[in-house]
């Protein structure tokens, strides 16, 4: 039989053995009895053999499923192993931590990332039974009534699945067995992985659905033969649903938009230029993706600002960066409560800014250190008595009197502001505005007295939501514009940041653009305080959501682009974009001291090194098979060809997309920034290494990844300290600072 001659272990046909045995004279004087000795012996060696072979070839059909089980029993231990060790908070759980504890007070806040992570986050601390009252300060210890631990599991959660969801991208690339293990054993051991998914920080999350976007994109590609069947449908709102979560979590997820973007437009070109397809399967195929990784993103992006706008119905800290309206819908605020309805001269007014992102209008004693030298005029996003201001009459008109007949501020009115702390005039002159040159400054000066025309604004109504007399100005409704009388310039508030002089608030300016349309030059009344006018109810107005979805939006991105580098402070986590690929340094996550469970955030150096020499491996791939094919060679396949582009080339793209915003973002940068751009760089050594190897013997193979293997075990393990934590005196791990820079040890 074929099984037997297979199966024997040395090779020789056992059919022909017996026929030999039976025509031969016995070996002995019992030869019937040795005869059938060896028989049964080698019988048993055959099923013995084919046994084996079954089970071998049991778990080849099945490793598709018994190895990711493995890898995520690995990837829970790696990230959960001691994951309660230390009972203090721990770097940006401080941040992160407070964000949850907000959603289950049902506070508004406000925050620079979009809200589905940190509303994780706080869903996480429901399941753990915490009431949101503990302060998350940084570095203090966590009450017994609060189980940290499992929130932080909760975290990890994220962290774990990103393992098989690694293997399973890694074979939608088709990837040979050995690399797909390679892959995923990359992201396994990856020390910064694990270290980062057990504290209470977003990152696992943004790990997690970056993950999900390219399994779902690698899975919707191999699927482009199939369009439009049911599974190609589910791939695609399945990519879209993941780019909506990856956006949701952090605005990093952007980037990986940027690569299915980049990947659709490719491919709709392609099909343009197939003549064979027809012009209606053509915008078929145009609406699908449309729908699918546009509509289908925007929507669930949308919807988790909605969820958040739902859960956080009580007036918080982060007020003041939405409008006027929105917080006076809140419950439990000060906006709009009691607050008279109609404006009159006399009033004590806070002003907001319309723009999306806008401040309140504020002055402080300090002053423009260059220009007019004057009191400095800003937007604040907070509360702040700062932000006081009261509505005079102007110099040509009698001075005011608090005891005369009220006069209320009506449309087209010339008028003064007051500063209430300071009682200097809102001026305005030709003087260039210190960030904005081509406006004009605006500045606080003289006093209730003293002053020129330029201290004249009048009032010019846009709209008002509850009435169309414009006769009056109202609290929160009236919407507005302030034109400086003499110049016939426009009191603005863009989204353009003072220095570390102005507080990093909001600059002011009077800009000589009369555009109507321009929100950034429209006001209304927040606050509205006048002992002489009867209380009204301007927050019974909504706010419409997508007027303040675009609001919360622009004012994290003002926020976003305000987290600049401190020149005048020093910042020993930050760390430089180009450190990251050479794993040049690593960041401390808490105290030093001896006392403490200290956690160093640094990467698996096999990793990391690996992963940067591949990028440049791989280009030089690239340049080598052009140069023959320059030369005439045609040694690739259209599959080859087909292989490197989307196995190859767009995880290079995705590195590059990944990383290259931060080498010109002015914000402050840290290692954590890199981590999604690793990933693609792990899945570029993935490539790498099947291209190179597949010509080798099957032996040879086995030996270089085996290799490879014990070299990413063996470090992590060698480094499995900085991750499950240090205790006791740093020194004691000295062994593990390999670079000066490494902050392991003092």
């Amino acid at each position: 039989m074929a099984t037997n001659a297979t199966g024997h272990s040395t090779g020789a046909d056992y059919d022909a053995q017996t026929v030999k045995r039976r025509q031969g004279p016995a070996d002995g004087p019992n030869g019937s009895a040795v005869q059938d000795s060896h028989t049964d012996d080698e019988q048993k060696k055959t099923r013995r053999t084919q046994q084996q072979q079954s089970v071998l070839s049991y778990l080849d059909e099945y490793e598709f499923l018994l190895a990711p089980i493995i890898f995520t029993l690995l990837s829970f231990a790696t990230r959960m192993y001691r994951i309660g060790r230390s009972n203090i908070v721990t770097w940006d759980e401080a941040h992160f931590g407070k964000f949850g504890s907000h959603y289950l007070k049902r506070e508004f806040y406000f925050d620079v990332h979009p809200p589905l992570g940190k509303m994780l986050v706080g869903l996480s601390g429901y399941m753990a039974g915490y009431n949101g009252s503990f302060e998350f300060k940084s570095g203090e210890k966590y009450p017994a009534e609060l189980n940290y631990t499992v929130m932080r599991v909760f975290n990890a959660t994220f962290g774990a699945l990103c393992v098989p969801l690694a293997y399973y991208t890694a074979r939608e690339m088709n990837f040979r067995r050995p690399t797909i293990w390679l892959v995923t054993l990359m992201v396994l051991f990856e020390n910064s992985y694990a270290t980062i998914s057990r504290f209470i920080l977003l990152d696992s999350m943004l790990l997690f659905f970056t993950f999900t976007t390219v399994l779902c994109w690698a899975r919707f590609h191999n699927l482009r033969r199939e369009s439009f069947s049911p599974e190609w449908w589910l791939w695609l709102f399945s990519c879209g649903i993941s780019i909506g979560c990856v956006c949701s979590v952090k605005w990093v997820g952007f980037f990986c938009t940027a690569l299915v973007g980049l990947y659709t437009a490719e491919d709709l070109w392609n099909k343009f230029g197939d003549l064979r397809m027809p012009k209606v399967e053509l915008g078929q195929h145009v609406v699908a993706r449309v729908a699918g990784l546009i509509v289908v993103p925007v929507i669930v992006y949308m919807f988790s600002f909605w969820l958040h706008f739902l859960v956080l119905e009580n007036s918080g800290p982060g007020d003041a960066q939405m409008s006027s309206l929105f917080q006076a819908n809140l419950k439990g605020t000060s906006v709009g409560k009691d607050s008279p309805l109609e404006l009159a001269y006399g009033s004590r007014v806070t002003i907001k800014n319309m723009g999306y992102g806008g401040g309140l209008l504020h002055s402080h004693v300090q002053t423009f250190p260059e220009g007019s030298n004057q009191q400095q005029v800003t937007c604040y996003h907070h509360k702040d008595a700062n932000n006081d201001w009261f509505f005079y009459p102007n110099r040509s008109e009698p001075a005011f009197d608090k005891d005369a007949p009220i006069k209320y501020v009506g449309d087209k009115h010339v008028l003064r502001l007051i500063h209430a702390q300071t009682g200097r005039n809102l001026h305005s002159h030709t003087i260039p505005a210190p960030i904005t040159k081509a406006d004009n400054e605006v500045s606080c000066y003289g006093n209730m007295t003293i002053g020129d025309e330029k201290d004249h604004w009048t009032m010019e109504v846009v709209r008002d939501v509850a009435s169309s007399d414009r006769s009056k100005i109202r609290t929160l409704t009236t919407a507005f514009r302030l034109k400086h009388t003499p110049l016939g310039c426009y009191l603005r508030a863009g989204n353009v940041n003072l220095p570390q002089w102005g507080f990093k608030q909001i600059e002011v300016t009077c800009t000589k653009q009369n555009n109507p349309r321009d929100v950034y030059t429209h006001w209304n009344v927040e606050s509205h305080v006048n002992e002489k006018l009867p209380p009204g109810d301007p927050g019974s107005y909504k706010s419409p959501f997508f007027r303040d979805f675009l609001h919360l939006n622009v004012a994290m991105m003002t926020s976003n682009n305000a987290l600049v580098p401190d020149p005048d402070k020093q910042d020993d986590l930050a760390s430089q974009f180009w450190q990251w690929p050479i794993l040049d340094v690593g960041l401390r996550m808490c105290s030093w001291d001896d006392k403490v469970v200290k956690y160093f955030l640094l990467g698996n150096p096999v990793v990391y090194w690996s992963s940067t020499a591949s990028l440049g491996v791989f280009v030089a791939i690239v340049a080598w098979y052009l140069v023959r094919w320059q030369r005439g060679y045609k040694e690739l396949k259209p599959a080859d060809i087909d292989q490197i582009h989307y196995a190859g080339l767009y995880p290079v793209i995705g590195w590059f997309l990944h990383y290259i915003p931060f080498v010109a973002m002015a914000r402050v940068t840290y290692v954590h920034h890199y981590y999604p751009a690793l990933y693609f760089a792990i899945l570029v050594v993935g490539f790498v290494l099947d291209h190179l190897t597949r010509p080798l013997p099957r032996n040879v193979q086995w030996t270089v990844y085996g290799a490879l293997y014990a070299l990413v075990v063996g470090v992590f393990i060698l480094f499995r300290h900085i991750s499950f934590g240090m205790t006791g005196p740093s020194s004691q791990y000295r062994h593990l600072k390999w670079s000066s820079k490494w902050r392991i040890t003092d």
